[in-house]
C-alpha cells in the first residue's frame, strides 16, 4: 500500500502513521498529530495572523551598569533614560511611560538639545537574523511627538556610538559623537544637514565622556583613561590641548565633565579628586582633593550654581557650595550599588542612576526613594503567579523580584546563594521555586519570602522549574539531562524525590505538564521530543498513550501545536521561549535577535506567520503572559531588561 505523504520546505507529513517531520540543521523532529486532527491535517493549508497585537506598556530596568550621563529630567515632567533598544520617558508623578523604539539595538548614549525638546541617542552595532550587521548610529528625535527626525553616521561608525551631545551656545546646532573603534573617533556634525564637519582620533583609551562647553560652540571637552582633551574646532580641523595636571596627581581615568556657570570645566576622577579648569585653559585652579572615597561617576551644576557629585566607592551624593565646599551628603543604599548618573528633578529634587540599574529619587538631607529598579546580570528565569497580577524574576545577578504590574516596582526582592536561572509558581501562589546555575534549587514562600526548602540534584543548569497543575509534584529539568522528580505535600513545603526521568541525551530546554498531571514532556538541545510517567518517570514510548494528551502549558518550542514558530533554515537555539495564553488562541515566542513574536494557537503549520515587535536587544530569554492574559512579560538576557506588553 503506497504511503501518504505531502512535503512543504524541510517539512513532511505522514498521513498514515500521523506524523509531522521537520529539520532543524538537518537533524528531523518527529511531531504526533492527535487524532481529531488527523483526518483534516494539510501541511499547506494557510494560517491566520492573531486578531490581537502587543503594545509596549512599561520597560523595567535601567542601564546604568556600563553607561552613563544617561538621566535627564525634561519639561514634561518625565525622566529620560535607556534600557536594551528602548529610550523610556517616564513621568514617575503620573505613573506612566511612554517609548521612543527607533533604535533596533542597544543604546549607549544619550543627549538633550538646549530646546528640551529633541533628543539624541547612539547605539550600537546589531545582527538581523539574517546575518547582515546593523550599522551603529545617531537618531536625532522628537520627545513630544516621538517621532524620528534624523539618522546620523550609518556606515560611518564603527563597532558602537559611546558618547554623543549636542552643542550649546549656537542654539544646538552641532553635534559630536564619540565611536568606539580603536582610535575612538570624535566626530562633529551639523545634525539637521546630516553633514559630518570635522572628526579626529581621539584617544587610544577608552573615552568616557565628549562635551561642548555652554559658552563656545567650537570648544569640546573630552575625557577618559588617564586623560583630558580640550578640542577646538576651526572650520573642518579638530585642534587638540592635552589637560595638564602639573603637581597633581593624574588620575587612572577622568570619569566625569561638567561646566561652572562661569565656564570653568569641572571633572570627577577615579581618585575622588574634584579638579576644576579654568575657564578657556587646561590648567587646574581649584582642587577638592578626596572629595568622594573611590571614583566620582558624576558631577551635576544645579540651576542655582550649586553642584552635586556622586561616588562609586563610597555611594555617596555630596552637594556643595558655589566655592566647592560640602554643604550636605546622603549615601545610596548598598543594594541599590555605586551613583553612576546625577540630574536635577523639580527644585530640591534629584534623581540618581546606580550601577545595579536602579533610578532613586533623591532630597537632602535624607529622603532616597527607588523608582526604577532592575536585574544587572543575564536574566533568563521568569514565571507568572497563578491568579495575581504578580510574576517573578530571577538572574545571574542572584537576585529573586516578585513584581507587581500595576505598580511597576518589585513587592519584594530576595538574594540568593547562586546565580538564579528559572522560576515557577505552586499552583496555590503560596510558594515559588527558583532554579539556579549549580544544580541548586530552593523553594520560597511568597508572602515571606522565607526559604521553605533547598535542594541539589546534579551539579549543572536547572533549565526549568515547574510544578503540576494539581499541586502535587514538581519537575526539575537540568542541563545533566536528566528531569528528577518531587511529590509535594503540605501546600508546597515538603519534597521528596519520586523519580528521575533518564533518556535524554542532551540538556533538558523545556518541558509542560498534561492537564491531569499524569504526564511530562520535554524537549533538549539536540531537538529530542520525550514522554514521561510522571509518578515513576518512566519514559513512554508508545505514541498512542500520548498524542492526544492536552497539555496545560505550551512551553516547548518543538511540538506538533507550536512548531510553525521556527522560521526557514533556523537553528534550533534561534527560539528560546514559547508560551501559549491561557485562552487558548495566541501563541507568543522569544528570539534570538532581539523579537518577541505572536502567533494564532496552534501553530502547528510550518512558517506560520506572525507580528513581530523590537524592543529587547541580543537574546530575548523568556515569555509569560498574565493570570488573564491582559499582558505579556518578555525578559531579554544580556540586556536584563522586563518588557510588559499589553495585548488587545
Amino acid at each position: 500500500m503506497k504511503r501518504s505523504s505531502s512535503k512543504s520546505k524541510e517539512c513532511t507529513f505522514n498521513a498514515e502513521d500521523g506524523y509531522v517531520r521537520m529539520f532543524l540543521r538537518g537533524r528531523p523532529v518527529t511531531m504526533h498529530i492527535p487524532d481529531q486532527q488527523r483526518e483534516s491535517y494539510s501541511l499547506d493549508h494557510k494560517v491566520a495572523l492573531p486578531d490581537r497585537k502587543l503594545k509596549l506598556q512599561w520597560v523595567y530596568g535601567y542601564r546604568g551598569r556600563d553607561c552613563r550621563s544617561n538621566l535627564y529630567l525634561l519639561p514634561t515632567g518625565e525622566i529620560v533614560y535607556f534600557n536594551a533598544s528602548v529610550v523610556v520617558l517616564y513621568n514617575t508623578e503620573e505613573q506612566q511611560q511612554r517609548h521612543y523604539l527607533g533604535h533596533n539595538d542597544d543604546v549607549k548614549c544619550l543627549s538633550v538639545h538646549p530646546d528640551m525638546v529633541t533628543i539624541a541617542t547612539g547605539q550600537v552595532a546589531g545582527n538581523s537574523k539574517d546575518g547582515k550587521l546593523l550599522a551603529p548610529h545617531v537618531r536625532v528625535w522628537d520627545s513630544v511627538s516621538l517621532n524620528t527626525l534624523h539618522v546620523i553616521g550609518m556606515g560611518v561608525f564603527d563597532r558602537a556610538v559611546t558618547c554623543v551631545a549636542f552643542s550649546k551656545s549656537n542654539g544646538g546646532t552641532f553635534l559630536c559623537a564619540v565611536d568606539d573603534a580603536n582610535d575612538h573617533i570624535l566626530s562633529v556634525w551639523n545634525w539637521q544637514k546630516e553633514k559630518q564637519l570635522a572628526d579626529v582620533k581621539c584617544s587610544n583609551d577608552s573615552v568616557l565622556a565628549a562635551v561642548f562647553h555652554p559658552m563656545d560652540a567650537n570648544l569640546i571637552v573630552t575625557c577618559g583613561k588617564s586623560h583630558i582633551n580640550f578640542w577646538t574646532m576651526e572650520g573642518n580641523t579638530l585642534t587638540k590641548r592635552q589637560g595638564l595636571f602639573e603637581k597633581h596627581e593624574k588620575p587612572k581615568y577622568v570619569l566625569c565633565v561638567a561646566f561652572a556657570e562661569n565656564g570653568d570645566a569641572i571633572t570627577g576622577d577615579s581618585s575622588g579628586n574634584i579638579y576644576v579648569w579654568a575657564k578657556g585653559g587646561n590648567r587646574i585652579s581649584q582642587v577638592v582633593s578626596g572629595a568622594h572615597e573611590g571614583g566620582i561617576f558624576s558631577v551635576c551644576v544645579l540651576k542655582n550654581g550649586t553642584m552635586v557629585s556622586g561616588g562609586g566607592k563610597d555611594r555617596k551624593v555630596v552637594l556643595w557650595d558655589h566655592d566647592y565646599r560640602k554643604q550636605a551628603e546622603m549615601e545610596v543604599g548598598e543594594s541599590f550599588g555605586p551613583v553612576r548618573a546625577l540630574a536635577e528633578g523639580k527644585p530640591e529634587e534629584l534623581f540618581v542612576g546606580t550601577t545595579k540599574n536602579a533610578i532613586i529619587r533623591a532630597a537632602f538631607p535624607d529622603t532616597l526613594t527607588p523608582v526604577v529598579q532592575g536585574h544587572t546580570d543575564e536574566l533568563w528565569g521568569l514565571d507568572v503567579h497563578p491568579s495575581m497580577e504578580q510574576f517573578v524574576t530571577c538572574s545571574q545577578d542572584k537576585q529573586v523580584h516578585l513584581w507587581d504590574t500595576n505598580s511597576h516596582q518589585p513587592l519584594w526582592s530576595k538574594t540568593i546563594d547562586d546565580p538564579g536561572r528559572s522560576a515557577g509558581f505552586h499552583p496555590s501562589g503560596a510558594v515559588l521555586a527558583v532554579g539556579t546555575m549549580t544544580g541548586r534549587w530552593l523553594v520560597l514562600d511568597t508572602d515571606t519570602r522565607d526559604l521553605v526548602s533547598v535542594h541539589t540534584d546534579g551539579n549543572e543548569i536547572i533549565s526549568n522549574v515547574k510544578y503540576s497543575p494539581d499541586g502535587n509534584f514538581l519537575a526539575v529539568a537540568s542541563h545533566d539531562n536528566f528531569v528528577y522528580i518531587y511529590a509535594v505535600t503540605e501546600n508546597g513545603r515538603k519534597y521528596s524525590r519520586v523519580g528521575k526521568c533518564t533518556g535524554h541525551s542532551s540538556f533538558v530546554t523545556h518541558l509542560d505538564w498534561s492537564t491531569d498531571s499524569q504526564y511530562l514532556v520535554t524537549n533538549s538541545g539536540d531537538y529530542e521530543i520525550l514522554f514521561w510517567e510522571a509518578s515513576s518517570g518512566k519514559h513512554v514510548t508508545n505514541m498512542d498513550t500520548v498524542r492526544n494528551l492536552e497539555w496545560a502549558t505550551y512551553t516547548c518550542t518543538l511540538a506538533f501545536s507550536t512548531f510553525g514558530i521556527w522560521p526557514d533554515g533556523a537553528d534550533g537555539t534561534d527560539i528560546n521561549a514559547v508560551c501559549r495564553s491561557h485562552d487558548g488562541s495566541l501563541l507568543a515566542s522569544a528570539d534570538d535577535f532581539g523579537k518577541v513574536h505572536l502567533f494564532s494557537f496552534p501553530c502547528s503549520q510550518p512558517r506560520a506567520p506572525s507580528h513581530e515587535y523590537g524592543g529587547h536587544s541580543s537574546h530575548v530569554t523568556n515569555v509569560a503572559f498574565l493570570h488573564d492574559d491582559s499582558h505579556l512579560i518578555s525578559t531579554g538576557g544580556k540586556d536584563t531588561s522586563i518588557l510588559q506588553w499589553v495585548a488587545a
